[in-house]
């Protein structure tokens, strides 16, 4: 609780003692009350109750130990690619992801006033990246911050009209703060996808369509990566993403994180995935879940 900034505290435990009577109704996400997360919570369970957590590790930890039912957590952001470090916390959190959800993002400059008076603006580091030439046609330097509306919390607390924040637009009212400047982002396409986490998977009804994400490594061998993945395409399976990523410190043991269309129990599906275990060291399904947007 101490984490967070002045401003932020009362609402945060008014969140957590709400979420802490009934767990079952609980989605974690990470960061303070008005942050993009805490939108994509609000839209994907509007009935449920947001629990703030500081960092992407506690929001984990809030659905490994029961204090929530689960978690939403962003992945990836059409501007600034994938989020850092969720390839790594995701397989570590023994969690199963079990839906999707993408979230426009509008970002908003919000401090004390006047716009023209800005040295630097404070948020999370993707929320920089997307607003990287606006900052810099504007002569606002970025700072890093563990997420936006905590940023706007700081801000709040420092009354430095020279000090900003890059937040959602309702996050100025959440603190008291004035909106200097909205829609900033460099591209008006900026969408953020996140995906649910939880204890266990949740039985898939409906007709799709279905995602299923993996990880896998492949072995040290010429061709590994185009061998492992000659199934999905004579098998006719879409894969949607595929992104390497380095464990271990050492520069040749990669693993690949991927989302392909389908789910198990699809004739397809199954034999693509059974030609990757064959070139591939391991395996390990993430989840399978229905589609919150069809992709092609």
């Amino acid at each position: 609780m101490q984490s967070y900034a002045a401003p932020a505290r009362p609402i945060v435990a008014a969140m957590a003692a709400a979420a802490a009577a009934e767990p079952g109704r609980a989605v974690a996400f990470q960061g303070a009350p008005g942050a993009n997360s805490h939108v994509a919570a609000q839209e994907a369970f509007p009935d449920a109750l947001p629990l703030p957590c500081f960092s992407f590790e506690d929001a984990l930890d809030a659905v490994k130990t029961g204090a929530a039912d689960c978690a939403i957590i962003p992945i990836e952001n059409s501007l600034h690619g994938r989020v850092a470090d969720m390839h790594f916390l995701l397989p570590e959190s023994g969690l199963v992801i079990t839906g999707e959800h993408f979230l426009g993002i509008r970002h908003a400059l919000i401090g004390c006033g006047p716009r023209d008076g800005v040295q630097q603006a404070m948020s999370h580091p993707q929320a920089l990246g997307q607003c990287r030439h606006w900052l810099k046609a504007h002569g606002i330097a970025p700072v890093n911050y563990p997420d936006t509306a905590g940023a706007a919390a700081v801000v709040a607390e420092l009354r430095d009209p020279r000090i900003a924040a890059l937040a959602p637009p309702g996050a100025a009212a959440i603190y008291g703060l004035e909106l200097l400047a909205t829609d900033i982002a460099d591209a008006d396409h900026n969408t953020t996808r996140f995906v649910t986490l939880a204890r266990g998977a949740r039985s898939l009804s409906g007709e799709g369509p279905w995602m299923t994400t993996f990880i896998f490594a492949v072995k040290n061998v010429p061709a590994a990566l185009y061998k492992a993945m000659g199934g999905f395409a004579t098998n006719g399976v879409n894969m949607t993403k595929l992104e390497s990523y380095q464990t271990g410190g050492s520069f040749a043991a990669t693993e690949f994180y991927c989302d392909v269309e389908g789910r198990p129990g699809d004739p397809a599906f199954d034999r693509a995935m059974e030609e990757l275990g064959f070139h591939a060291k391991w395996v390990r399904v993430l989840g399978t879940y229905a589609q919150a947007r069809k992709r092609g």
